[in-house]
């Protein structure tokens, strides 16, 4: 089995791309895809948010949410709005957002190598998170949500991706957020034989997003297996929908921190803890760490940088050298009193891509108490991680742009 292979996508008919294309199931909750898919009856929230055509208030995780995924998904099809590609390809995918740009490319990966970690992770994955992709995949027999994977750039893909990027794309749309999707088939013989050989070559790929879309493909073909003792291993169950882009064009944000309360403490007191283990100075702007190893503190109306020291830097542990741990480990832990940051309802997380003004708000709003800032973790130490066979702190990374829902589907045998 190959790592990668081509495969007949399901996508938009010409001219539909736009009318389908939708932002990723999991960073809409229920009430804002009902907003965004209003007056859109082909917008792919229909699918992966189907409780949208449902009563309002219904658990998006009752069994009729998945069935009338199923049946807008069949709709969709029967409608000529979503058509299957004649034969297998591979798909070359441009995100464009602002300034930055990123080409992937759109595959089928192996489950097996999943399975073996040559396709490596480096999340935990929450058991109600994995069952509701389970059963929409199994429900819906295709794979709708592609996983983000990162590969060590390659000279070879890069010169065939600059080849086949230099024609106008197939599909071509801005999503309502801004963000440009860009798509060109990639059907010949001699690239689909360039694209997997080299992809054969590579030791490990890894998982960037899509840690629970993967973990449920690996149990939806586990499912599949144990049910089909004539099985030949190439079944389309037996691979995942993923966008693989290449380590040296990802773009990972910061991902920062609020807390409710400051554990009883006073300000002062706060302050004077963290400079045990943080040189502390009071700025007269927001703090936008420039580096790793620093970070900002938002704290009654003021702003502070904290650089840790370095003795308190362990040398040798990927986990523990993350900004993220090296914050955790020696300050909202101990000073704050959060030590499973899973699960405490005092931590909050706020997406870079919101800015320090969202920080800024919710502490002077009175919702939280304070603020922290910080350097985005970089993909060699995600990838040092993962190598390791360990796993990140919760909410580590956040990628930008997001890859659209409804562009590609990989369809289930």
């Amino acid at each position: 089995m190959s790592l990668i292979r081509p495969f007949a996508a399901l996508r938009p008919a010409p001219g539909r791309a736009a009318d389908v294309a939708a932002p990723p199931y999991d960073v809409l909750n229920s009430s804002e895809a009902r907003l965004r898919a209003a007056g859109r009856p082909w917008s792919f929230l229909h699918i992966s948010k189907p409780e949208i055509d449902l009563a309002e208030g219904t658990d998006p995780y009752d069994a009729s949410v998945y069935a009338k995924g199923k049946e807008n998904f069949e709709r969709m099809i029967a409608e000529g709005v979503l058509q299957q590609d004649a034969k297998p390809c591979y798909y070359l995918y441009r995100l464009i957002m602002g300034e930055h740009q990123q080409i992937g490319l759109v595959a089928a990966a192996s489950v097996a190598d999943y399975d073996s970690n040559r396709i490596r992770k480096h999340e935990f994955t929450r058991p109600d998170k994995e069952d509701d992709r389970v059963r929409q995949v199994d429900t819906l027999n295709a794979q709708t949500g592609p996983v983000f994977l990162t590969y060590r750039h390659d000279a070879t893909i890069d010169a065939l991706v600059t080849r086949i990027t230099a024609a106008a794309p197939e599909v071509n749309i801005t999503a309502d957020d801004g963000v440009q999707h860009a798509l060109w088939p990639v059907c010949e013989a001699a690239a689909i034989d360039t694209i997997t050989t080299t992809f054969d070559a590579m030791p490990a790929i890894y998982i960037a997003d899509g840690h629970h879309r993967s973990a449920a493909a690996s149990r939806v073909a586990a499912m599949r297996q144990a049910a089909n003792p004539s099985r030949t291993g190439e079944e389309s169950y037996n691979y995942f929908l993923s966008v693989i882009f290449p380590d040296d064009q990802m773009m990972i944000l910061d991902y920062n921190r609020v807390i409710t309360d400051l554990n009883g403490l006073s300000a002062s007191a706060l302050l004077q803890k963290v400079g045990e283990n943080f040189t502390v100075s009071e700025e007269a702007a927001a703090v936008k760490p420039a580096t790793n190893r620093e970070f900002g503190m938002y704290l009654e109306g003021k702003w502070y940088r904290l650089r840790i020291k370095d003795s308190l830097v362990p040398s040798d542990d990927p986990v523990a050298q993350l900004d993220v741990s090296l914050l955790a480990n020696n300050l909202i832990d101990p000073i704050l009193g959060i030590s499973d940051p899973r699960r405490d309802k005092r931590i909050d997380f706020v997406g870079g891509i919101r800015g320090l003004k969202e920080l800024e708000r919710r502490v002077d709003s009175g919702e939280m108490a304070i603020a922290f800032s910080l350097y985005p973790t970089g993909m060699q130490q995600l990838m040092a991680v993962a190598d390791a066979g360990e796993v990140m702190p919760p909410k580590s990374t956040w990628f930008e742009p997001k890859l659209a829902d409804g562009l590609v589907s990989h369809l289930l045998e």
